[in-house]
């Protein structure tokens, strides 16, 4: 059996390895791949859930190796997390002679580069966005700070190492694809990469797995009755996703629509949501906001007429896979976007599956909305698009080529 270690500084008691860590290992593990895993776990959710997701990994035969994730200071506890992990991943291949180090973003990739210089060891770099412009864009970097403009230049000559020895890269999008295909201080290009989005467990995002009296039971719950609109936002609220330009897409709907209701389904707090409405004029009770269970989120989702999420359209995003917009499209629930982020747009176009906001102008919140109201559109054709373009079972499969082609190649793939 091929021993692989995957590693990855997000946690898997995060919801993010619930959704896009531990489900590909999961289905790699069935075809041949002998998995170790390690992870840096936050300290409360560890503790929360530690034993539920032992329990998962070792059911597909994974050894997992938690280490505990170091919040502060800032950048000096990352270094020291990096050489934790260096250590523990250099020990581990000492001990099972990795075939394969799969990197999930750029933090790991450091331990990765290392290994494959030092071990040979085929590399992966799964660098699930632009990292280091994440940081500038986000609002977490400032560069006028001269040790964050050091950090930044920092990862951004790495990022081109990352892509110039990785025997293969995996991108969330097409469009983040064309853009590093487009470096011409990458040599060899164009590089092997391979285009894998979030894609989402489409057995459990599906109107036909709905528990059907835990949905009316729901509806009693928040007062949502037969002829509501509803208008759904899934996930957190901020650094992203633009709270603000929702909420006037909002107003200008329910002009239109005043039966409207936008629900929430989300762990902030209701007063982060609320506060923004009361600016806008925008009454509390047109308001659902709660937090769901993870087994629940599909139900809750199917509560929705439409969904809606707003991105910023910054360089960064355009290497961004939004898991909601695979999730949403699971349900067969058509959504409001607006463009410049990813592949959103053209999925959106090709699946006719929703509805685009281009400028974030009235004009264009009215437009959308008219579009909105005066098209329905098919939940089975959304459906299929999710099945083509986020189907989990699609991605393993990518996902096993790339294993299959480096362990039958002994020089890097161009």
């Amino acid at each position: 059996m091929t021993e692989v270690l995957y590693m990855s500084y997000d946690g898997m008691t995060d919801p993010l390895g619930q959704s896009q860590v531990i489900p590909y290992l999961q289905g790699l593990s069935k075809l041949g791949f002998h998995f170790t895993l390690i992870s840096f776990e936050k300290k409360e959710r560890f503790e929360k859930s530690s034993n539920q997701i032992s329990a998962l990994l070792k059911k597909s035969n994974i050894d997992w190796v938690p280490l505990a994730y170091t919040k502060s200071p800032p950048i000096l506890s990352t270094i020291y997390d990096v050489i934790r992990m260096r250590d523990k991943a250099f020990e581990l291949h000492g001990k099972k002679g990795f075939s394969v180090v799969h990197c999930r973003s750029y933090i790991s990739a450091l331990i990765g580069l290392a290994m494959k210089e030092k071990f040979g060891v085929k590399f992966i770099f799964d660098m699930r966005g632009f990292y280091a412009d994440e940081r500038v864009d986000g609002g977490l970097w400032k560069l006028h700070n001269p040790l964050y403009k050091m950090v930044y230049d920092f990862f951004k000559r790495k990022e081109k190492e990352f892509l110039s020895n990785a025997d293969y890269t995996i991108s969330l999008t097409e469009n983040g694809k064309r853009e590093i295909q487009s470096w011409n201080e990458i040599p060899n290009q164009p590089i092997p990469i391979q285009v894998i989005p979030c894609c989402a467990d489409l057995e459990k995002f599906s109107p036909a797995r709905i528990n059907k009296a835990k949905l009316q039971e729901l509806r009693a719950q928040f007062s949502i009755q037969e002829n509501d609109f509803v208008l759904s936002y899934l996930g957190s609220v901020g650094t992203w996703y633009m709270l603000d330009e929702m909420l006037e897409f909002f107003k200008y709907f329910l002009e239109k629509k005043p039966n409207a209701k936008f629900l929430f389904v989300t762990n902030e707090p209701a007063s982060l949501v609320l506060n923004k409405a009361a600016e806008k004029k925008i009454p509390a009770d047109k308001f659902i906001i709660t937090p769901a269970p993870h087994s629940l989120v599909p139900t809750y989702l199917s509560l929705s007429s439409v969904s809606i999420f707003f991105i910023k359209p910054v360089f960064s995003k355009r290497a961004s896979s939004p898991t909601k917009q695979g999730e949403i499209m699971g349900m067969g629930i058509p959504y409001v976007c607006n463009a410049g982020v990813g592949d959103v747009d053209e999925i959106l176009a090709d699946t006719n599956s929703g509805f685009i906001v281009n400028n974030f102008s009235t004009a264009d919140y009215q437009k959308t909305v008219t579009d909105l109201i005066a098209n329905r559109l098919n939940s089975e054709q959304i459906i299929a698009g999710a099945v083509k373009y986020y189907s989990l079972e699609k991605g393993v499969e990518k996902y096993h080529t790339i294993y299959k082609a480096l362990l039958h190649s002994k020089e890097r793939l161009g």
